[in-house]
């Protein structure tokens, strides 16, 4: 169903390995001028996701790709786990003690363990076995939970042009390097290709666009509801 999964990311030269974490966390935390503009726009990523909140109601919530868990502050809902294989990014932040249970990789969740709410913020787009990590999520999810995706519209000329004209800048001003060979690295699924495996094992589908349409938006995102269990356990019964 899905022959160019699993994907595999290219190899990030050396001259970007030695900066790699530290501007990891200086562009999540909205530290040099250009993750603070992206981070004001990344804004649109976190409140669409986090748009189900009801006052007063709380809802198991599984978070994949926490990062430097930059999305808690959107949240209400609790309890609150996370999947996030690494720890140098959340080790220490005063926003751990929300987060009942951390896991380094969604197979360390127990089967019987079910969410009402399943999320990601700008993570699907990275990820080499997206279809395997998404037919997992079905199976966690509560019958009528949701699972909620937002994501850079990765693979359109809108956020080649986005990256490119801010944060690429930058890069380059200060690291004397092409942001196009770390964002290669990293982006190894265009949203696109996410929608495709969304729309696979869920059997209903909304998308809303932080632009005019799919194609000329900076972000998007997906509500995705009705998980189709069944599928998704055969596709991982059937994967080598």
């Amino acid at each position: 169903m899905f022959p160019e999964f699993p994907k595999k990311r290219s190899e990030l030269p050396e001259a970007y390995q030695s900066i790699y974490l530290e501007h990891y966390k200086k562009n999540r935390a909205g530290a040099t001028p250009a993750s603070f503009f992206s981070n004001r726009m990344e804004r649109w990523l976190h409140r669409k996701v986090a748009a189900d909140s009801k006052k007063g109601v709380k809802r198991s919530t599984l978070e994949i790709g926490a990062g430097t868990l930059n999305h808690l502050p959107y949240e209400e809902n609790e309890p609150y786990d996370i999947v996030e294989p690494l720890k140098e990014f959340y080790t220490g932040l005063p926003e751990l003690h929300k987060i009942r249970e951390v896991f380094c990789d969604i197979d360390e969740i127990p089967a019987s363990k079910k969410y009402e709410r399943i999320i990601s913020i700008a993570n699907f787009e990275h990820i080499l076995n997206l279809p395997e990590v998404v037919a997992k999520s079905c199976l966690l999810l509560d019958p009528t939970g949701t699972l909620r995706v937002a994501m850079p519209n990765e693979g359109t000329p809108m956020w080649w042009l986005a990256y490119n004209l801010t944060t690429g800048i930058e890069f380059r001003l200060k690291y004397g390097l092409n942001y196009t060979v770390l964002m290669k690295h990293e982006h190894v699924n265009t949203a696109d290709e996410i929608e495709k495996v969304l729309a696979y094992f869920f059997e209903k589908m909304t998308c809303s666009c932080y632009g005019i349409s799919k194609q000329l938006a900076f972000y998007r995102f997906y509500e995705c509801s009705v998980p189709l269990k069944e599928k998704a356990k055969r596709y991982l019964e059937e994967l080598p």
